[in-house]
């Protein structure tokens, strides 16, 4: 694009970094005080964001891939952690009054809290992330969730102080659930708005490898314990191990992220003064449908991960009456695959768009509920392992394209609020009450099949949300 011949040099600057952020062919100076400002910023700092949005040094992207993938590590080393220890032994610890099954499902309605708070997270923090930052509120919810995760392990038993135990494990599931809630948004957009706007499926996909990294590391933790612990030392103290561990993830994040500056695109933001005033109120009011779309799209993978993941433990071990071990190892090493296959479909999203990559993992999903308890059923371990293998690489395909579709939703003002939003209200519907609703239907009606069919609506819902959704991969962020 040619300059018109009275734009000053300022402009003209400004025209070429606005090009740089949002990939516009047709961008050009904003009118009045806001060219003002934007021309002024320009002046100021256009050769440090030019250079950091062209081509970053090997160490800073792997920087930018870490302190965006450390967030949902962390999370997701909880989740693994809690929904194992609450298929295997919560209902012990914390509720040995009632009889085993039905503890299980207390302890998975326990893990629910720490989803139902996550909206009110996603609500404080992403106003905060759309206002101060998004590196600002990254610090908070990476420390407030370490030290929940942590106290967890510290807990009393029932035994030890009766109800008050079970009564602060959902205390601090609350808490910890109000921190994740503003968590996985402003790691998506760090990485996802410091990057390469024509690879922002692979930018944004590093923080999806966090629940597979997570997943590794808990259960490796778990094995090892497991592997040199009786099972009264298991039950009686060393199940807090893995709690305690979530500190050293805590302390690594905060220096990875300390070496991180604020994203280009929310210093632009800040700079020509364009911050929402209430981004809340914006999004529910003006963006509904794509926060519709945008929640819709999670719900699927999000019951799939939790059928793999968290359900397979307790029904390998429940129902078919396999070792722990085994079934602990067979997850970790399907989640190996889900490592490695999460940023291969986030770039393949770049190149054949969002809507087509995630589409066909759903699709395929559905079917693959239906058969996944049959290759259970057949007892054999090389089968159950290719089964779970093939569970988590479908994941793959849907959550490696995801949170660079979610965060395309949104323009740059509400775009914290928006993502932190829809994915919370997702996790509510999905992740969080999965694990009790899976068994629950098993046993209401004792086979698997309803919860085949439940996963398979879940999947139903984030197909009819990307079929209502707009292909984004080649369109510019909003501004």
């Amino acid at each position: 694009m040619k300059c018109h011949p009275r734009e000053s040099g300022a402009q003209r600057a400004c025209i070429r970094m606005r090009k740089k952020l949002i990939g516009r062919a047709d961008a050009r100076p904003l009118a009045g005080p806001l060219s003002r400002a934007m021309t002024q910023w320009v002046r100021m700092s256009a050769p440090s964001i030019a250079s950091t949005l062209a081509a970053q040094p090997n160490t800073l992207r792997a920087r930018l891939a870490a302190a965006s993938m450390i967030g949902t590590t962390l999370e997701w080393y909880d989740f693994t952690i809690y929904n194992t220890m609450a298929a295997l032994i919560f209902n012990q610890v914390f509720f040995p009054a009632v009889d085993p099954l039905a503890g299980i499902l207390l302890a998975f309605s326990t893990y629910a809290v720490g989803y139902v708070s996550r909206p009110l997270g996603g609500m404080v923090f992403g106003h905060l992330g759309d206002k101060l930052g998004r590196r600002a509120v990254l610090m908070i919810t990476l420390v407030l969730m370490g030290l929940t995760t942590a106290a967890i392990g510290l807990l009393p038993s029932y035994s030890a102080i009766g109800v008050l135990s079970p009564l602060l494990l959902v205390t601090l599931r609350f808490l910890q659930g109000v921190a994740l809630g503003g968590e996985w948004a402003g790691a998506v957009l760090l990485s996802m708005e410091h990057g390469r706007q024509d690879r922002r499926g692979l930018n944004a996909s590093w923080t999806q490898v966090g629940p597979s990294g997570g997943t590794l590391v808990a259960t490796a933790a778990i094995t090892v314990l497991t592997a040199s612990l009786s099972d009264a030392d298991f039950v009686a103290w060393g199940w807090r191990v893995p709690f305690l561990l979530s500190l050293v993830l805590v302390a690594f994040g905060l220096w990875v992220r300390l070496g991180v500056e604020e994203t280009p695109m929310f210093e632009a933001l800040e700079s020509s003064h364009r911050k929402a005033e209430a981004p809340v109120n914006d999004v529910l009011r003006h963006h509904w449908r794509r926060l519709f779309i945008a929640a819709g799209c999670r719900v699927g993978s999000d019951v799939h991960f939790a059928l793999i993941v968290v359900f397979t433990l307790t029904y390998l071990t429940a129902v078919l009456h396999l070792s722990r071990d085994f079934a602990l190892r067979a997850v970790l090493i399907a989640a190996v695959f889900n490592a490695i296959s999460v940023p291969l479909f986030g770039l393949l999203s770049d190149v054949l768009g969002r809507r087509l990559v995630y589409g066909f993992g759903a699709a395929l999903a559905v079917l693959f509920a239906f058969a996944y308890f049959p290759l259970l059923d057949t007892m054999s371990a090389f089968v159950i392992v290719l089964a779970a293998i093939a569970g988590l690489i479908l994941h793959s395909m849907m959550f490696g394209p995801q949170a660079a579709f979610v965060a395309e939703q949104f323009a740059t003002p509400v775009r914290y609020t928006g993502c932190s939003l829809a994915y919370t209200f997702a996790g509510v519907v999905g992740g969080g009450f999965a694990p009790l609703l899976m068994a629950y239907l098993y046993q209401r009606f004792g086979n698997t099949l309803a919860v085949s069919w439940y996963v398979a609506a879940a999947l139903g819902v984030t197909l009819a949300a990307i079929l209502a959704a707009k292909e984004t991969a080649k369109r510019p962020l909003e501004e």
